[in-house]
């Protein structure tokens, strides 16, 4: 099997349904379940759902996203594949997280109207970021900049115009 070889995501994503399964023993998070959702032709998602799952997901998401990146990299070892992503999401968390991000942009981005003054926020992941910038592209007298490097990156709401 050659490294760049295309595998097909349902394959992938019960490797990695394997790997959460045998992580989640370790965490002795007994009684929990990961179930595989495919979110569109190039996106499959793994959802860990159980008890006391807390531990998983760490400070605003940062175990969660080390989790993900590790089940990324087992999977590409044990299969070669590099086509398609894999999202792990737990007990619901990037929903949750996503919903309170649009939240805080609305009103920042209803401050930056009002003020005409820009805010920088603080550095976020490249996920979170996204949501931000997509949500402000929705809004009409408002746009987006990221500034800084990793890990440090941060979005700014500016006014437009």
């Amino acid at each position: 099997m050659t490294m760049n070889e295309d595998v097909p995501l349902d394959e992938q994503g019960e490797v990695a349904r394997q790997f959460l399964v045998g992580l989640l023993d370790q965490f002795d998070a007994g009684g929990s379940d990961v179930q595989i959702r495919q979110v569109d032709e190039e996106t499959v998602e793994l959802a860990i759902t159980g008890e006391d799952l807390g531990l998983l997901i760490g400070p605003k998401g940062a175990t969660l996203q080390a989790v993900q990146e590790l089940t990324r990299t087992v999977v590409q070892r044990q299969t070669g594949g590099h086509n398609g992503r894999l999202l792990v999401d737990v007990a619901g968390y990037r929903e949750k997280r996503k919903a309170a991000l649009e939240r805080f942009a609305q009103e920042v981005a209803e401050e930056v109207l009002s003020t005409a003054t820009r805010r920088v926020l603080e550095p976020m992941q490249p996920a979170d970021r996204k949501i931000v910038h997509d949500l402000i592209n929705t809004i009409d007298g408002v746009t987006t900049t990221s500034e800084g490097e990793e890990p440090r990156r941060r979005v700014v709401i500016l006014p437009s115009g």
